[in-house]
This record gives C-alpha cells, structure tokens and sequence, in this order.
C-alpha cells in the first residue's frame, strides 16, 4: 500500500467513525423525544412538592390514619385468575376494582370512632398510571348521607387506572389509592 493510499484510508476511516457517531447521537435524540414523560402525581402532587415535603406529608397521614378512616363503598373486585396475579412484585398487591363502561361514581366513608365525618375537604382524582391526559379532577367532593360521592365520570378506554383521594380535616392530610380497571365485557 502506498503513503498516498494508506492516508486516503485513515482519513476515510476516522470520517466514517464520526459519521456513525453523528448518526448514533441523531438516533438516540429521536428515539428520546418519541416517548412521551408524564410526571408522577402521587398525593396528588407534583413529583417536586411531593419529594421536598414527603416527611412531613407522610408524618400528617400516619396522624390521621391514627384517628380517620377512609373506605371505598358498594365497589366490585375484579377476579384475577391465579396466573394473572403479579408473583414478582415485592409486595403485596391489592385486588383492584372493577370499572364499567360508561358511568362511574364513587362513594367513600370517612369515619371518625365509627362516626360519620361531615367537616372534611375531599377532593377525588381519577387518573390512568403513566398519563395525565385522561385525568378527572374533582376538587370538592360533595357529601350526603354520611358518604362523600364523586360526580359521574365517563370512562371508554379500557386499562388500569387510578382511584386517589386526598382528605384533610383539621390539618390532617390522608390519602386513598385503589387500583381498578376497566375490562371489555366479555372478560369475567
């Protein structure tokens, strides 16, 4: 091989090196941006509030959980069959709620000693894991007849979603989070 051709190959083979970097690096922008980033809303905040404040966030609810309950009334369970149960998980799952397609309301107790408690600010949210676009805020849940009642949510998508309920009474924060999903119907 000559000088001439022997440089010929370095330069081609260094300019070929950082093309393929140059490309790599476009490559890896564009896969980055395609996937969308939806911000955790556990407590039903922002990931930030709720990482600055989270002793004194989980310090009110261990309080209340103390003194308050909270329940979620007249709801179906969802049958999971054995091999649909999370055996990886490293801790214990919960048996999610059934939704229905169509009209959803949800009604909670919240008691005081087996009281009612009529004094408390509910506010209920409705949202699917991974996605703030589906997401129903509802800021002051009314109460009657010793329960608090979400107004009616219209639900079409099928997949996992999210009961949270935040409840405050006298400087006390407690919270609520039930999975559920909602099925095709011919799913039992």
């Amino acid at each position: 091989m000559t000088k001439k051709n022997q440089n010929r190959f370095w330069f081609l083979f260094v300019m070929g090196i950082l093309a393929f970097g140059i490309m790599m690096i476009i490559w890896t922008v564009k896969q980055a941006t395609s996937v969308p980033v939806h911000e955790s809303n556990n407590y039903m905040l922002k990931y930030q509030m709720a990482d600055m404040n989270i002793n004194e966030i989980m310090e009110l609810e261990a309080k209340f959980n103390a003194k308050y309950s909270i329940k979620l009334e007249d709801i179906e369970f969802l049958k999971l069959e054995d091999d649909a149960q999370n055996t990886n998980a490293k801790r214990a799952q919960s048996t999610p709620i059934k939704l229905n397609a169509g009209s959803n309301s949800f009604t909670y107790s919240i008691t005081h000693n087996q009281k009612s408690v009529e004094n408390a600010k509910v506010t209920f949210l409705l949202t699917r894991p991974h996605s703030r676009y589906d997401d129903h805020l509802e800021e002051s849940v009314s109460y009657s007849n010793n329960h608090y009642k979400t107004k009616a949510v219209e639900l079409t998508k099928k997949g996992r979603y999210t009961l949270q309920l935040k409840v405050e009474i006298d400087g006390l924060i407690g919270y609520s989070e039930v999975s559920a999903y909602l099925i095709d119907s011919h799913h039992r």
